[in-house]
């Protein structure tokens, strides 16, 4: 999870699952912030003792735990607010998709971050933490 994990209550309301919400919001906001992914997930230089994140782990949180990117539509109410907060999602989805279709599921953190559709991945990440927290 993202190290600065200031979730505001207003980013929380409007669904029936807020804290499943705080975990997707925490996720997505690893995977839009590079600086956070080389510090944290590829020189494991982490902010607290007893502290882990890496991308894997950001994975399982939006397409098994939460199931948000398996079906954006259906996190609708219950994780999501909005259409806007869907669409980004399904964009960050298909980021993520190519990007391991490309590179296969057992790259190191480093070698997904080196790859030329890492690029789409934080961008689509951005979009979807600017939709779900503004």
């Amino acid at each position: 999870m993202a190290e600065v994990e200031v979730v505001e209550f207003s980013e929380l309301s409007g669904v029936s699952l807020p804290e499943m919400r705080r975990s997707i919001i925490s996720a997505v906001r690893a995977l839009a912030d590079e600086e956070y992914q080389r510090r944290v997930w590829v020189d494991r230089n982490y902010p607290k003792e007893g502290y882990y994140d890496d991308f894997d782990m950001n994975l399982h949180i939006l397409f098994d735990d939460t199931l948000v990117l398996e079906d954006p539509e259906a996190a609708l109410g219950t994780v999501l607010r909005s259409v806007l907060e869907v669409d980004a999602m399904a964009t960050l989805a298909s980021a993520l998709d190519d990007l391991l279709a490309m590179e296969g599921e057992d790259k190191t953190d480093a070698e997904y971050i080196s790859s030329p559709l890492w690029g789409p991945v934080v961008r689509s990440a951005s979009v979807a933490r600017d939709a779900l927290t503004s």
